[in-house]
């Protein structure tokens, strides 16, 4: 009999442990994992430019379009080659919230002045010199041509390094307008 009084006591022992723990605080939001610049889901860097005409080319100016980033370099030929069809791009979709922007390498010398060779190739949207830091903002250059494609949100949707054809481009775009 003893016994059982014992054995019942100890259950009610381990029943009663835990009893005066405060309750269990709700689950905290998980902080969303940082995205690196340049990463897919990243988002559009701050940045203030000169282009090469002098104006201001500013992030501050691209909120809420669609923005293609392009970075290029006057001794790349198949940068030589995307650029026109972004152009292409730009005047068909500029007026429903589309902007590009070039950025230019300076690791190299040029092999002819940037502005002419704009010109030369039929590109007439803002083109400045990507300095260093700018690079890293975007998360570092691999190679060139990069282009980098952000929606309305200023999200990182697409990223190309490499050469790639404007109608490939033109399909992933379309959808952000």
């Amino acid at each position: 009999m003893l016994r059982k009084r014992l054995w019942v006591l100890s259950l009610a022992g381990v029943g009663l442990v835990g009893c005066n723990q405060q309750p269990a605080s709700p689950p905290q939001p998980k902080e969303e994992a940082l995205i690196a610049a340049g990463e897919i889901g990243s988002r559009l860097p701050d940045f203030s430019v000169k282009d090469l005409q002098g104006r201001e080319v500013s992030s501050a100016d691209l909120h809420g379009k669609v923005v293609l980033i392009d970075f290029w370099a006057t001794w790349c030929q198949p940068c030589k080659k995307e650029m026109p069809g972004y152009q292409k791009l730009l005047d068909r979709y500029g007026s429903r919230g589309f902007a590009v922007v070039g950025f230019k390498f300076d690791t190299m010398m040029d092999m002819e002045d940037p502005v002419t060779f704009a010109k030369k190739i039929g590109v007439r949207y803002p083109l400045a010199v990507a300095a260093d830091d700018l690079k890293q903002k975007f998360g570092g250059i691999e190679g060139l041509p990069t282009t980098i494609l952000y929606d309305r949100q200023g999200i990182l949707r697409k990223k190309v390094i490499g050469f790639e054809y404007t109608n490939v481009i033109e399909s992933e775009l379309k959808p952000l307008l």
